[in-house]
């Protein structure tokens, strides 16, 4: 089965083909930089970049693919959750290209498609469960087979991956903040701040961040090191209160050990959730899904305590963990082979649940 994926939920315009659910014939992504100087993603913006990229990145997915439109067998583009403008765009235009072609197509929840990032790479071994960990979702899933998702937990504030981005933010770290936090924290003590982990009694499985985001911001204020308040010069592409990469590198000491200590507090919170749910399951694999899987010292600290309860930890590599069409066309190829079709006038939507479809 030969199957289209197209992805824009966010601010990548991406377009993948796919066969059989596995083999990866074209992975595409788009990204756009014309957000680094407002230090976040503009959603109106974001819906005008889609639309110049939308078609130029599908046709070059099919060109290195070496596949005919004709050819297909379906077409899946991401639903939602994520910004409306943005999935209108992708979502629009797989369903009239599906149309025009006569192909079956299918919505696939953004969320379902990172989980079967994992498939892209192995058969997954179920009951498992599933940490999805992003800018934009944190939350915990048990599977007990394919095409089930059965939510445990969720983070009641900000997802772990907008933690990352915005402690990052306060010390001038341009967005998506995450990997050069990881990067910077490799430099410092994770144990020189003794940042509090969140602990909700009555959600044992519910994540928090914000507690984390304050104490880091005031730390950060404390010793001088924000708010930043420096404007760059317009033709630099960097925000306000941005700093460049040599700055960052040429920071004191502290700077690091506080970037490596809130790390640790995430890294820390997720760790403890996800082994409450193996235990609470008796599951015997646990999956990364979401653009913070891509962290190694989540990927260390995971590894050093699911071994002891008999549980593999199981990751995509760093490419498949951001958002990507290849997953996508993924989980709708899955679908699709299921019977699950979706019409042309598919909505799309900014926030909804993970939906079972076996």
């Amino acid at each position: 089965m030969l199957v289209l994926g197209i992805e824009t939920s966010c601010d990548d315009t991406a377009a993948a083909v796919i066969r059989d659910e596995r083999e990866i014939l074209a992975n595409v992504v788009a990204s756009q930089l014309t957000h680094k100087e407002y230090g976040g993603v503009v959603p109106e913006l974001a819906s005008r970049e889609h639309l110049k990229h939308m078609l130029p990145v599908m046709q070059s997915a099919l060109d290195r693919a070496g596949v005919l439109p004709e050819a297909l067998d379906g077409i899946a583009a991401t639903a939602g959750p994520g910004l409306l403008g943005s999935l209108l765009v992708g979502l629009s235009t797989a369903a009239a290209y599906a149309f025009g072609l006569g192909k079956p197509f299918v919505g696939v929840h953004h969320i379902e498609g990172h989980i079967m990032a994992n498939w892209l790479v192995e058969d997954m071994q179920f009951p498992c469960i599933v940490l999805v960990i992003s800018g934009g979702h944190t939350q915990l899933v048990r599977m007990p087979r394919l095409g089930r998702f059965e939510e445990l937990g969720a983070t009641r504030d900000d997802a772990s991956g907008e933690a990352f981005d915005k402690i990052g933010k306060m010390l001038g770290i341009a967005y998506p903040a995450g990997p050069m936090v990881e990067k910077l924290a490799l430099r410092g003590d994770r144990n020189a701040v003794p940042f509090a982990r969140a602990r909700l009694k009555d959600g044992e499985f519910d994540f928090s961040f914000s507690g984390l985001k304050t104490a880091a911001r005031l730390v950060l204020e404390r010793d001088g090191f924000s708010p930043l308040t420096h404007v760059p010069p317009l033709d630099a592409g960097m925000a306000p209160g941005e700093r460049t990469l040599a700055e960052l590198e040429a920071l004191p000491q502290r700077a690091f050990d506080i970037l490596a200590s809130a790390q640790e507090a995430i890294v820390d919170m997720l760790a403890e959730r996800l082994v409450a749910a193996v235990r609470a399951t008796e599951a015997r694999h646990a999956y990364l899904a979401g653009g913070v899987a891509a962290n190694s010292r989540l990927r260390q600290k995971l590894e050093g305590v699911l071994t002891p309860l008999g549980a593999a930890l199981h990751f995509p590599p760093p490419k498949l963990c951001t958002d990507n069409a290849a997953m996508i066309a993924c989980a709708g190829s899955f679908r699709l082979r299921h019977g699950f079709v979706t019409g042309p006038d598919t909505r799309g939507f900014a926030r909804g649940p993970l939906e079972s479809w076996a």
